[in-house]
């Protein structure tokens, strides 16, 4: 399976409380038009906008050579019950108007604790699918075709080796990373390396705040204010209860902000080329809400970063990660952290 290096991140696709609302026509324009670009990759989740991101994504690729796309999608982990999995698989394919999913995804590890976060049910949350179980599945899936390849997103190093124990063959784990969120360089990250794993790398933008749309961190929409990066008491759907690292994000942003003026880059355009920079990044996902906003992605991806500006950036941006530490579930406390 190959991707290409920028992939189209379809959260927002179909519209909803997260991202507002996203026109149908916007989406086919965006599909077709990184299709031209030479963007094969596309990220959805069946969690995303209760599936409305996957049906808008389907509705988009009609009329494309579905062998010139690769498709990937999330199973969450309360619906990975043998019976259920096979069933949210179907519901997807469906939605998503194909035949076959490229790549099948556990969205969060399967533990009751992550569990918790998309179901309310305190039987699926005491009784959680046995990890054997949905990996198995996963492998009938696969030996079916209904997927091609079967990866996971969000998973630690435990984790992530309680899947490989189950014998099958994981090609891709999808992790935050970005010049903000660098957490995955302390263990998965090398972890992945070593093991010949692809990573595909989310929050390349930080949901707006590296596209530089935001004044100040005030500013930001309170769904993009519930990471560590804030102080919980400053949004109550924060759930993370911690103080957060709002000085050491403002700075790292007004130092971003300098070293991307004087390369004659914005913001945006050098986030992007600061995650494509590391070789262990198989592909960096950005959303486009138009087909301007996906332009300049592509422009910005197309010609590579120097190493010394490279370097500059991972010093700008250092006193961030070692206040953050090693825990990438940045929406939940370190005590809580749904990646381990």
């Amino acid at each position: 399976m190959r991707l290409s290096a920028l992939g189209a991140g379809c959260w927002s696709f179909g519209g909803g409380e997260y991202w507002g609302e996203q026109s149908q026509k916007d989406v086919n324009d965006i599909v077709h038009r990184a299709v031209e670009l030479g963007i094969n990759y596309f990220d959805t989740a069946e969690a995303y906008n209760d599936g409305r991101s996957e049906q808008s994504l389907g509705e988009a690729i009609k009329g494309l050579s579905r062998e010139k796309l690769v498709i990937g999608t999330k199973v969450s982990p309360d619906n990975t019950y043998p019976d259920t999995l096979v069933e949210h698989c179907e519901a997807s394919l469906k939605r998503l108007n194909t035949d076959y999913i490229d790549l099948y995804m556990v969205h969060w590890p399967i533990h009751s604790h992550s569990i918790r976060h998309f179901k309310k049910d305190e039987h699926v949350i005491n009784n959680p699918p046995k990890v054997k179980d949905a990996f198995d599945g996963l492998k009938k899936l696969q030996e079916r075709g209904k997927i091609l390849y079967i990866g996971v997103s969000n998973f630690g190093v435990e984790r992530f080796k309680q899947a490989q124990n189950c014998g099958v063959q994981i090609v891709i784990n999808e992790m935050p990373y970005s010049l903000l969120t660098r957490a995955i360089e302390f263990e998965i990250l090398p972890y992945c390396v070593e093991n010949g794993v692809g990573i595909i790398g989310y929050v390349t933008l930080l949901q707006g705040l590296l596209a530089d749309i935001y004044p100040t961190l005030d500013d930001v929409p309170a769904w993009q204010r519930r990471t560590r990066h804030f102080n919980c008491r400053s949004c109550e759907l924060c759930r993370h209860g911690e103080d957060g690292a709002e000085e050491q994000t403002n700075q790292a942003l007004a130092d971003i902000r300098i070293i991307a003026k004087r390369c004659g880059l914005t913001m945006p355009q050098i986030a992007v080329k600061w995650a494509l920079s590391n070789k262990a990044i198989s592909c960096a996902l950005v959303g486009a809400r138009d087909i301007e906003e996906l332009e300049d992605n592509v422009r910005a991806a197309s010609q590579p970063l120097d190493h010394r500006i490279v370097e500059k950036l991972y010093i700008a941006t250092r006193p961030l990660l070692e206040k953050l530490g090693s825990s990438f579930d940045y929406y939940e406390s370190k005590a809580c952290d749904r990646t381990k």
